[in-house]
């Protein structure tokens, strides 16, 4: 996995927030759009300071193993969140709140935007904000 820039961006809100994302190089989508609907995710949830997510783009093997091992079930999923938190504020050295990771699978991204004729992009994104309000506590049935 390839590790891009991780730009922080404060604004007048007072959220200083880093979004790593790592991903193979054969993966393309676009980074900029996934940072931005993070921030306006993060934005209207009411969070501020320095907030770190971490979101990783991988593909099918990598999914299925992280699958069984944390979930106990065979096969993929389209995301997966994994929560740093767990109802407490974690800052590191830096006070940095780091949310938590974010995978997200590729391949399965790829078909459910065919299947919803959606665009590859808006597809991530939707997965990638919906694991994010994961690591926020927010979750489904």
């Amino acid at each position: 996995m390839l590790i891009k820039s991780m730009p922080k961006k404060k604004t007048k809100d007072g959220l200083e927030l880093k979004v790593a994302i790592t991903a193979d190089s054969r993966y393309k989508f676009d980074r900029k759009q996934i940072r931005e609907a993070v921030r306006k995710l993060l934005k209207k949830k009411g969070l501020s300071g320095k907030v770190m997510v971490s979101v990783a783009v991988g593909g099918e093997r990598k999914m299925k193993v992280l699958k069984k091992k944390y979930l106990g079930e065979e096969g993929i999923t389209d995301v997966l969140s994994f929560c740093q938190l767990e109802g407490e504020e974690m800052p590191d050295g830096e006070g940095v709140l780091f949310l938590g990771d974010v995978i997200v699978c590729y391949p399965q991204a790829k078909r459910q935007a065919v299947s919803f004729k959606k665009l590859l992009d808006d597809e991530i994104e939707s997965l990638v904000l919906h694991g994010v309000l994961h690591l926020l506590g927010i979750h489904h049935d």
